[in-house]
């Protein structure tokens, strides 16, 4: 028996299968939140080392920190400031959340007030064994709420914000996530409408809706499984629902197409559904595994948030497609005709689709170069734009107006300490035996620091020298005197040992985020042994060269990977050969759209993007590589499958791309229609990273779906003609009159000619 044949017969077992698996995975996606990962890291890089020492043998109270903006109090140097300040910084002290506090009270520092006296800053160390940053940070902004109600009654403008990099991350995440609800919600009522439109009945269009929504919800299940082994970012929760309404939606509808079509030709439901199964099941696997493929690849990115983008990515891609090869087919054949209530179109639509398909793949097939040269160079002009986007740091004030710690970075700006949030952490590794409280070490961390505080980048230089030197402590009555006050002054910028010392470099005000990137690769570049640089800014770094340095790397293996599973599926050299090129242009046509609209700013403001960004975020290529490779596969094996089945039965290699075509092009149409619908809906959003994402899987899908798989592909094929099918594939029309007319071919079988299989009068729409 055929497993077509058993996933339809066995649909009982089957669905209580999936009922159980449902019940059991589903309301684990609820605590999905609370076990992910909410720092960004890069394994084995030089910032997480630093951050290592940090915790380790530097002991320091900050090597994690936020930092607390004050508006609206006198200055600290007034009684009245001081004692607003105490107010403040005595819960802060005392907060279980809190492993150190350093402000204005403890060293009368200007860096620590407005230069205009309106403002002041409180540099507040958190602790690592506590709680995670999304529920931390929350913590401590409702504790300083509570200050700020008490503080009112006599500063009515008084206001305390959280800002730093944790703050900024978590309300970064938090964004992200309020925009992908939003867009789940704009998008599902839109893509049920065109589901409705593209089936013209209503049971047709909520059966791939159901599919996306379960797909979605047990693979947020299953990553909440996964994430309790394996870390896991919380940036998976925004792939999934992404992807999961786009895909799960695409191969629900190919499977119930096949199954209508079917019962159109005359099937009984079961039946109906076996045939569903076996043609759109083997379509559905082979699309699904080159989604996946790239899927697989990301994951050798040593970051945890490209690894969860991986891991969110395969779970929905191997949910969407079991479900609808599996579960589909049985709910298919108890459905039967009543597929088809709630028609809200004439039946003949189809028809007259599927003839305005056919008449155009004549055209096509009739005049390939004519084809090539209308849909193809436009898009070869649109590719091109790729080679001119830069990854890296946008430009410009992108981070959503909404989040706390942006309007208290925005306060930080205007107080000219915005280069706090930028401050580079180096840590200095003394020879075997030496001492920074030893002449010879001391002597070392003096040169360095006053190298780094003539360099015109930089703003302010904090070490060991500095401190002790502002306090009028010399390097021997430190040495001779560890008492508690030199402890507390030295805290964290020295280990117990002497072995390591911190040196913190805050950039000027007026060094672009980009040129704080340039400066730290400046000072690694210097290739000394007895640095390491960490700090925001290096971590930057340190994600853009994970990223980039293995971009080319994994368009490589997911080329070289899709073409063997598509010659695996084929047994042919040209169609994978001409799928990778094609998809290929479409990925380069996504980057082209990005650079001229972002990057240079052209139609941007439509987007909500006030200024061109000059740059987008370095993670953005790879993630849109990736997915969009996967993602064009699927209507190249949607068309191709059906081309192949043609051809196989006896028509002509032009005939077969005709009938491929026409009978492929509404489902890829619609699929795509869906899909550009569910990512403009994540364009909307306040994220520029989810916005700049959106946008290019919507530009690629439409590019895609209709100059690429409707006029450049079919022209390629008509072009390469009998070659698209070697070695492996010849015409069975042929084969069986070599064979002395013993093929499959039936009698009176036109010479070439296509067997068109065509719906009945009454055929189901």
């Amino acid at each position: 028996m055929k497993l077509s044949s058993v996933v339809v017969r066995r649909r009982g077992v089957i669905a209580i299968a999936w009922l159980v698996t449902a019940l059991v995975l589903a309301p684990r996606a609820r605590r999905l939140p609370s076990v992910l990962e909410t720092s960004a890291r890069v394994e084995g890089s030089g910032s997480a080392a630093v951050e290592g020492l940090l915790r380790g043998p530097l002991a320091s109270a900050y090597a994690r920190y936020a930092v607390l903006v004050v508006t609206g109090l006198p200055s600290p140097d007034t009684r009245d400031g001081a004692a607003a300040l105490r107010q403040i910084i005595e819960p802060l002290s005392s907060a279980p959340q809190v492993a150190g506090v350093f402000s204005y009270l403890d060293r009368a520092d200007s860096l620590l007030v407005s230069p205009t006296g309106t403002g002041m800053l409180v540099i507040v160390g958190l602790r690592d064994s506590v709680d995670t940053p999304d529920r931390l940070i929350p913590q401590l902004r409702s504790l300083t709420e509570r200050v700020t109600a008490t503080l009112r009654s006599r500063y009515s403008s008084v206001a305390l914000r959280w800002s730093g990099e944790t703050p900024l991350n978590v309300d970064l995440r938090r964004t992200s996530a309020a925009d992908v609800q939003h867009a789940e919600r704009r998008a599902l009522p839109l893509t049920a409408m065109l589901l409705v439109l593209a089936f013209g009945a209503v049971v047709a269009a909520l059966v791939p809706v159901g599919a996306g929504a379960l797909a979605i919800a047990i693979a947020l299940g299953a990553a909440a499984v996964a994430a309790g082994i394996w870390p896991l970012s919380i940036l998976l929760q925004s792939v999934v629902p992404m992807l999961g309404l786009g895909l799960g939606i695409d191969y629900a509808l190919l499977m119930v197409s096949r199954f209508r079509d079917a019962l159109a030709a005359g099937r009984e439901p079961t039946r109906a559904a076996e045939e569903a199964a076996e043609h759109a099941g083997h379509t559905i696997l082979l699309s699904a595994a080159t989604v996946a493929l790239g899927f697989l690849v990301l994951l050798t990115v040593p970051l945890n948030e490209m690894r969860a983008i991986a891991a969110g990515g395969l779970l929905v891609v191997s949910t969407s497609a079991l479900l609808a090869t599996t579960l589909l087919p049985g709910v298919l054949a108890m459905l039967g005709p009543r597929i088809d209530w709630g028609r809200v179109r004439r039946r003949t639509f189809r028809r007259r689709s599927v003839e305005w398909w056919r008449r155009w793949g004549r055209w096509v097939t009739g005049h390939p170069w004519m084809a090539l040269g209308v849909g193809g160079v436009p898009l070869l002009l649109l590719s091109v734009q790729a080679a001119r986007l830069h990854s890296g740091l946008p430009r410009g004030d992108w981070l959503p107006p909404s989040m706390e710690s942006a309007h208290a970075l925005n306060d930080l700006r205007a107080m000219g300490r915005s280069g706090m949030i930028q401050t580079l952490r180096i840590v200095m590794t003394l020879p075997p035996g030496v001492s920074v409280r030893q002449p010879a070490g001391w002597d070392a961390v003096a040169r360095y620091t006053t190298a780094l505080e003539s360099d015109q980048r930089v703003a302010r230089v904090r070490s060991v020298v500095t401190v002790l030197q502002a306090a009028g402590i010399s390097r021997a009555e430190w040495a001779g005197s560890p008492g508690f006050t030199t402890r507390r002054l030295t805290r964290g910028l020295v280990s117990r040992d002497g072995h390591f010392a911190l040196v913190e470099v805050m950039p000027r005000e007026s060094v672009e985020p980009n040129d704080v990137l340039a400066f730290t690769r400046e000072l690694r570049s210097q290739r000394r042994d007895d640095i390491m640089v960490g700090g925001l800014p290096a971590f930057n770094v340190d994600y853009q060269d994970a990223v980039a340095g293995r971009f080319w790397i994994i368009v490589a293996l997911v080329v070289v990977c899709t073409m063997l599973a598509l010659f695996v599926g084929f047994r042919s050299l040209l169609v994978p050969v001409k799928a990778v090129l094609l998809n290929l242009l479409s990925v380069a046509a996504a980057f082209g759209a990005l650079t001229i609209v972002f990057q240079e700013g052209h139609g941007a403001s439509l987007l909500g993007v006030a200024e061109p960004l000059g740059a987008v975020f370095s993670s953005l290529p790879v993630v849109v590589f990736c997915i969009v490779f996967g993602l064009s596969m699927d209507y190249e094996v949607f068309l191709m499958t059906r081309v192949r089945e043609a051809r196989n039965a006896g028509a002509s290699d032009r005939d077969a791309i005709v009938e491929g075509l026409s009978t492929t092009a509404q489902v890829i149409t619609n699929a795509a229609a869906i899909m550009l619908v569910v990512f403009a809906a994540f364009t909307l959003g306040d994220v520029l990273l989810t916005k700049l994402l959106g946008f290019a899987l919507a530009v690629a899908v439409l590019i895609d779906a209709t100059i690429v798989r409707m006029v450049v592909g079919p022209a390629l094929l008509q072009l390469a003609g009998r070659w698209n099918w070697w070695p492996g594939g010849r015409n069975r029309l042929a084969e069986s009159r070599e064979l002395g007319g013993l093929g499959s071919v039936p009698d009176g079988a036109p010479d070439g000619g296509v067997l068109e299989r065509r719906p009945a009068a009454g055929a189901a729409q």
